[in-house]
């Protein structure tokens, strides 16, 4: 069976596995299998909360021995190198003889190992049948610096749903331009601002804005955060990402809501919701119609649920 040029390793919890999905469609045009997908699209690991390693294939085969023959070939010189060995479903093959296969491949590159911090990492495994040997890329987690922001609130969305938000959003295409609505105190413009992506704010609340600005400035990005109502705003956007206030200082109700979302998509092509009540008959009221979306539970929270709605205009 023919493999893809990429395999991705993907982490989530049961209450993000459909956030997951839902990213991985508008990412890969595709969904993972048991949290590994297959693909010839290229994604660095750190563009989402969700993906853990993405293995750059570079030689297979379908039998081990082959595998190490095409090693040999390559005449691979390396100092500081390490090789993991990464166990995929179906893959029966005992630990003791996953040891010898990683020493069979190391004494076959011409330099010195290092276990503890490798300047290059390699990775073999047994999927679909096949051997295959690559670069071993992680995630290595930079964005959890934004979680150190000066300012935040404890209802604000976490970052992994951020980060899905402005991938689904975004698409990977850097030349879109996006809004956060109701961007609060920034959450989702740092991850997009992290992302190298284009992204304006706005919210109707100064001192959130002010914070928002706080925000951005603490991490040298430089995005504009606007303090108006949303009706106002005369610039176009590809797509607005919007998360519907819900607390008790700012709560978005049926008519409010509504008018969030129709001026939203009277600067935008494309909408993307969050909100945590059924917006069915609002979104039809504003003239969009539903493309995809997805719930999200919150842990030790089974009845609080957020909604993601992504939504174009009725032709």
């Amino acid at each position: 069976m023919p493999i893809n040029q990429y395999i991705y390793i993907f982490s989530y919890d049961t209450t993000e596995s459909e956030l997951c999905k839902l990213e991985s469609r508008y990412l890969f045009q595709a969904e993972d299998i048991d949290k590994v997908l297959n693909s010839d699209v290229k994604i660095d690991p750190w563009h989402s909360a969700f993906i853990k390693k993405r293995i750059d294939i570079d030689l297979t085969a379908d039998s081990f021995e082959l595998l190490l023959n095409k090693i040999k070939d390559r005449n691979i010189c390396m100092e500081g190198f390490k090789i993991e060995y990464l166990v995929m479903e179906g893959d029966s093959t005992t630990y003791a003889d996953r040891l010898e296969k990683l020493k069979d491949i190391g004494y076959s590159i011409e330099g010195t190992p290092e276990y503890y911090k490798p300047s290059t990492t390699y990775s073999l495994c047994y999927y679909k049948g096949m051997w295959c040997f690559g670069l071993l890329i992680k995630n290595q987690f930079a964005w959890y610096k934004h979680k150190k922001k000066p300012f935040s609130y404890s209802n604000s969305i976490n970052i992994h749903i951020a980060k899905a938000l402005v991938n689904i959003a975004a698409q990977s295409n850097k030349d879109v331009k996006l809004l956060d609505a109701c961007c609060g105190v920034g959450t989702i413009m740092l991850e997009a601002c992290f992302a190298g992506y284009s992204i304006d704010g706005n919210d109707i609340n100064w001192k959130v804005c002010r914070q928002a600005r706080q925000n951005l400035a603490h991490f040298n990005y430089d995005a504009t955060v606007f303090r108006s109502d949303i009706k106002d705003l005369n610039l176009k956007y590809d797509t607005a990402i919007i998360d519907l206030p819900y607390n008790l200082f700012s709560h978005a109700d049926e008519e409010s809501s509504l008018h969030i979302i129709t001026s939203a998509a009277a600067i935008a092509n494309r909408l993307v919701i969050v909100s945590i009540v059924d917006l069915t008959d609002l979104l039809t009221t504003a003239g969009l119609v539903v493309v995809d979306k997805c719930d999200i539970k919150k842990s030790g929270k089974a009845k609080f649920t957020r909604n993601v709605w992504v939504c174009d205009k009725m032709n």
